[in-house]
């Protein structure tokens, strides 16, 4: 629960950063809000979100990503369905909706949808590149060893 909570509050974040921005630039030169703003008890301050990206990405049922690692680390929230993921050298891990998973920068890793049905994904980057390497086999999407 605290990882949707992580993930609603970054979409916010992003979301309001960007309006913010939007108006800044349409107002050049007025000041930005105050820190007695009354949305907010004590000093709440915008962190620029542009490295930040989110998206949605569909799965058919047994359908995953190869292996691959990203400089600033990923988190992952299911929306529907099912996850298997699973971080190199840690057992599978399977997720339902609500669940996440957070994978730390440059930690190589694979997501997908578990065998029997499909899943939709949101993803939140934070900036960076991403590597790819080898695909997933059968056998260790199965969750056998090599």
């Amino acid at each position: 629960m605290k990882r949707m909570a992580l993930l609603l509050w970054l979409v916010l974040v992003l979301g309001v950063s960007t309006h913010w921005v939007g108006q800044a630039q349409q107002a050049a030169g007025q000041p930005a809000p105050s820190a007695d703003d009354p949305r907010f008890t004590g000093k709440s301050v915008t962190m620029d979100g542009k490295e930040l990206s989110v998206a949605r990405r569909h799965f058919e049922a047994g359908a995953r990503s190869a292996w691959h690692s990203h400089d600033r680390g990923q988190l992952l929230m299911v929306e529907q369905g099912r996850m298997r993921t699973q971080k190199r050298g840690q057992a599978i891990r399977e997720l339902g909706v609500g669940d996440s998973d957070y994978t730390g920068p440059s930690l190589q890793h694979w997501h997908g949808a578990v065998p029997g049905q499909a899943l939709v994904q949101i993803n939140v980057g934070f900036g960076g590149d991403t590597k790819w390497m080898e695909k997933v086999t059968d056998a260790e999407y199965e969750g056998k060893a090599k």
